[in-house]
């Protein structure tokens, strides 16, 4: 019989299955993609990835921030407040992981597609 793996009470078939449990979906590997780099603010990162939506943007920082892999500084007690939102040290162990999917996606561009410039 195989081994599975829990992880904060939860039980994964594989070690893909948690890793997808973490990063997985449309948006997550995305925004840490767009955090890899530097901190960024909110609003920042809702200019840069403008086909989320804000209530998906919060959500998946929520579900990011509980997964350990984001976090959350605010600064400040009275409006208006500053929050800053950035890779922890477990974040940052996914920058390979990031770097290795953006430049498959260039390939994928280079032998099927295109770039486009986009409207601003």
């Amino acid at each position: 019989m195989g081994k599975s793996i829990e992880l904060n009470g939860k039980t994964y078939p594989c070690t893909v299955s948690l890793a997808m449990d973490l990063v997985g979906g449309k948006w997550k590997t995305v925004i840490l993609y767009h955090l890899k780099d530097k901190e960024k603010r909110y609003n920042e990162l809702k200019k840069e990835i403008r086909a989320i939506t804000e209530m998906t943007l919060s959500l998946q920082l929520k579900q990011l921030e509980e997964s350990g892999l984001v976090l959350r500084s605010v600064f400040g007690d009275k409006p208006p407040i500053k929050v800053i939102y950035s890779l922890t040290d477990f974040g940052k162990t996914f920058i390979p992981a990031l770097e290795a999917i953006n430049n498959w996606g260039h390939l994928v561009v280079k032998e099927k597609g295109g770039f486009i410039e986009s409207a601003s």
